[in-house]
């Protein structure tokens, strides 16, 4: 594995993040709680891997670039779609800095038994974790398969 694999395997985290939280949804819908937390625990464990993965990529990427150089990845989109591009890249790391909070949280009133109160924190965090997750998968494909920047 190369520092260049880092991001696809990242991405392929992120979808399966993705899938478990959409999963885990339709568990808790239809009553199976036991599937439901099973799922989401899985979710979030695959989310934290992820995240691991991401800030390794990040300390790897700068070691190579050297003192002074940028070690973000460069968006080679044109017109409009560099709008969107930035729009939903800039929603992301927004939503993704407050998930970093926010999933623990709910994890904590449900792993202690605080069910009314999980139930309300979920309402909120469930939506904006699936758009993380997806925007996550999104953003590997704008940046490396559909627009990367001219090397």
């Amino acid at each position: 594995m190369t520092l260049n694999d880092i991001p696809a395997l990242n991405a392929a985290l992120n979808a399966l993040a993705t899938l478990l939280i959409a999963v885990g949804y339709v568990f808790i819908r239809s009553g199976n709680k036991t599937a439901h937390r099973a799922s989401m625990f899985s979710a979030g464990v695959v989310s934290a891997v992820f995240l691991v993965g991401y800030l390794t990529h990040k300390v790897l990427k700068g070691m190579a670039a050297g003192a002074g150089e940028a070690v973000h990845t460069q968006f080679g989109g044109e017109g409009p779609i560099r709008t969107v591009y930035y729009v939903m890249l800039i929603s992301h790391v927004i939503l993704a800095m407050a998930i970093a909070y926010l999933v623990p949280r709910t994890f904590a009133l449900a792993f202690s038994g605080q069910f009314e109160r999980h139930k309300k924190w979920a309402r909120v965090v469930f939506p904006v974790w699936l758009y993380v997750s997806v925007t996550g998968v999104l953003v590997y494909f704008f940046l490396y398969q559909w627009w990367p920047a001219a090397a």
